[in-house]
């Protein structure tokens, strides 16, 4: 044998093998494309308003109704027509095949026959359970058990960082269809992939550019959501908070204590200024470990762009609006002229 021969043999192994290599990679691939299981059973899917092809990949997997989020992705591309996807309600299976999946979210959703709830802006998790389980939706023990359960947290799919104790202020305020006796997980997947949809992915260049991540954004936004009684406030509020949190103040903000007391009361006394706990920002310096509240979307844009101004504190008018000032004397001066306000208001005839 020549030695050329000899050189060319090992080069006809390895492309051999590459050969190989890529078959056993293609028929993997090739297998991604096929139905999960010819007997899966039919499953409630809910498509969100606003979800992209990735989204709803990712809900159709975790849903068990395709084998990879990835695949469906570039199936529903190179299929075209991803856009015509419809938001609404679905029964899917992991029997169908892709085309016929694809196919059955471009026609129209089934007829939407849940109840209808309303979740207000500065709704705590408590008060969201405790309205779902008035309406009959869901549980309020479950929900408020899975909301805030670490195990539940991790196995939640998102395109941002979930926390990792509560879902305290990530679950949007809405309004909503579901039907009676929904299981809790799936109210908090809709509701989870709504503020997606809503704000983390198309706000998430301008959180990037702010400095902040979101879930510091996210709880400012909800002390604002609890602070502020008129719109033109919010982001003069959000810039008190951005200028103390410069001066390493405490934020000294009574929606806080509130949420530590767990309980709402009309009026926070000295007493309650001495509770001990992490969210309470009369006794620690800095943002609270995380949301008070579900913020809605005035308060969540505040939060990322909040007035520039040299203002440190701020107090409530009768009629709900705030008088900014700058320094501790002013603002003690503007607490005096709040009260006698108040006082001539209570004097009148019938106030």
């Amino acid at each position: 044998m020549s030695r050329k021969a000899k050189k060319k043999k090992p080069y006809g192994g390895i492309a051999l093998a590459g050969l190989c290599c890529l078959g056993v990679f293609g028929l993997w691939a090739r297998s991604l494309f096929l139905p999960v299981a010819p007997d899966a059973k039919p499953a409630a899917i809910v498509i969100p308003k606003g979800a992209t092809p990735e989204r709803i990949g990712t809900i159709l997997e975790s849903h068990g109704i395709v084998r990879s989020a990835t695949a469906f992705r570039f199936y529903a591309r190179y299929q075209g027509g991803a856009e015509r996807i419809r938001a609404g309600h679905y029964t899917l299976s992991g029997s169908m095949s892709l085309a016929r999946i694809l196919q059955q979210l471009k026609s129209s959703p089934q007829a939407d026959t849940g109840v209808r709830v309303t979740i207000p802006e500065g709704f705590t998790l408590k008060k969201i359970a405790e309205t779902l389980q008035d309406k009959k939706i869901a549980d309020a023990d479950e929900f408020l058990r899975l909301a805030t359960d670490k195990a539940t947290l991790a196995r939640l799919t998102a395109d941002f960082p979930l926390p990792k104790e509560t879902l305290e202020g990530y679950l949007y305020p809405d309004t909503y269809r579901f039907k009676p006796n929904t299981p809790p997980l799936r109210v908090i997947e809709e509701m989870l992939a709504n503020f997606e949809n809503r704000f983390a992915r198309p706000y998430q260049q301008a959180i990037a550019d702010g400095g902040r991540d979101l879930h510091k954004i996210i709880t400012i936004a909800s002390l604002i959501e609890r602070e502020a009684q008129v719109p033109q406030d919010r982001a003069q509020i959000a810039g008190v908070i951005k200028n103390r949190l410069e001066q390493k103040m405490r934020l000294q903000i009574d929606a806080t204590v509130l949420y530590a007391l767990g309980k709402h009361k009309d009026r926070v006394l000295y007493k309650d200024l001495e509770v001990e706990s992490a969210y309470n920002t009369y006794r620690h310096t800095g943002l609270p470990p995380g949301p008070i509240a579900s913020p809605g979307m005035a308060s969540l844009e505040a939060a990322l762009k909040p007035t520039e101004s040299t203002a440190l504190y701020y107090v409530a008018r009768a009629d709900g609006s705030h008088v900014f000032t700058r320094t501790l004397a002013e603002h003690e001066e503007a607490k005096k002229r709040v009260r006698a306000a108040r006082r001539r208001t209570e004097e009148r005839p019938g106030g």
